[in-house]
């Protein structure tokens, strides 16, 4: 005879009295949220909405995954933190406000950053994932390490004003290389450092990955899974698309060859590590050009960018011909250099890839011609890509 679920005691019954009155959720969907694991990928613009709701909801365990601190430039959409929590560890911080929030829910953190020698140990814990991150190295790694160890993973991406969410599980459908088989190029995409965010999506598209969580955990409802929900914020439009698993899909096709992690920022076209890169400030890089060894100022942006702003002396290369058009920089290999563009994202991966190359002194210009417009000289126009 199998043995039944300990009651609910009576605050549980209290708090979660509004969940217990749904019939499709009800007291035997309650006790599943109070015996889930859930990890969170990220505690930045989706993980802070998510990590509420989740918390809120009853969910009995939450893995927060993060190795970022709290900057002031969080706080226009990082709903958990507050000003006096600037600079302090973000899982440290979330976990206070959880605790408060919901004390019946354990929170365990990860101050770590997700690589491939520890997702599968980390994210094995969990019964179902969500990604709440802002990179590709980061998406393909969860998607795959999700794959191998059969468990579902809910997706989100933001930038703009527009967002999109979905469920990925190679077991019964597509996974996620399924939609995207291969990364865009380096710097095609601007992160939401670079191209911004409105500060309430990261709130709208949170919501639908954690509904999608808690319908995954109870088993109510009919997930998003073979769906893709994009969110177009300016039009307040959502629009959706069916998506089929891929036969030739390397991981979870009909013949996989993606038996293991690899290298995502290789995979992704990430050489060196942020580690490597040295950042200048747009102030700092004015007073050197001003200098008899001033470094040289290279421009990765595209050719109708530099027609609506540029900065005098700056040489022109493409971020996307750049690793072809290298040997025009060949004199500069052992000298200063300075890489720009719209605001630091496409310009840091142009650092990695001359590091790469063999380059010893690069920096990247902080903010880029963005900065340079605020800081140095207001008579450069600004613009939006």
């Amino acid at each position: 005879m199998p043995r039944s679920s300990p009651p609910l005691h009576p605050e549980q019954f209290e708090r979660y009295r509004r969940h217990l009155n749904l019939p499709e959720v009800g007291v035997e969907g309650q006790r599943r949220l109070l015996e889930a694991r859930i990890a969170l990928i990220g505690a930045g613009g989706l993980g802070s909405p998510l990590a509420q709701y989740l918390a809120a909801a009853g969910v009995g365990t939450l893995g927060l995954i993060d190795a970022d601190v709290v900057d002031l430039s969080n706080l226009q959409r990082q709903v958990l933190y507050g000003t006096p929590d600037v600079g302090r560890p973000k899982v440290e911080v979330a976990r206070e406000r959880l605790a408060a929030m919901n004390p019946g829910v354990r929170v365990e953190t990860h101050a770590v950053q997700l690589s491939s020698a520890n997702a599968l140990e980390i994210l094995g814990a969990y019964d179902v994932v969500v990604d709440g991150t802002d990179n590709f190295p980061t998406r393909y790694l969860s998607n795959d390490a999700c794959a191998l160890l059969g468990k579902p993973l809910v997706y989100g991406a933001i930038l703009r004003f527009d967002g999109q969410a979905s469920v990925f599980d190679a077991r019964t459908g597509p996974c996620y290389r399924c939609l995207f088989p291969e990364p865009p190029p380096p710097g095609s995409v601007p992160s939401c450092a670079e191209g911004g965010v409105l500060g309430v999506l990261p709130g709208l598209v949170a919501l639908v990955q954690a509904t999608e969580a808690i319908k995954l955990v109870t088993g109510i409802g009919e997930s998003l899974l073979g769906r893709l929900l994009q969110v177009d914020a300016l039009e307040m439009r959502f629009t959706e698309y069916r998506l089929e698993r891929d036969p030739d899909c390397p991981l979870c096709g009909d013949d996989p060859t993606l038996t293991e992690l690899i290298d995502y920022e290789g995979f992704c076209g990430v050489g060196a590590s942020p580690e490597e890169l040295r950042e200048i400030a747009a102030a700092e890089l004015a007073a050197l050009c001003e200098a008899a060894d001033a470094p040289l100022l290279l421009d990765v942006r595209e050719p109708e960018e530099l027609e609506q702003a540029s900065v005098a002396g700056a040489r022109p290369i493409p971020l996307a011909s750049l690793e072809s058009r290298l040997t025009e920089l060949s004199d500069w290999k052992e000298r200063p250099l300075v890489v720009m563009c719209h605001k630091g994202g496409r310009s840091a991966r142009a650092c990695r890839l001359l590091l790469g190359a063999g380059f010893t002194d690069v920096r990247n210009l902080s903010g880029g011609i963005d900065a340079w417009s605020l800081t140095v000289d207001p008579d450069v126009p600004r613009y939006e890509r």
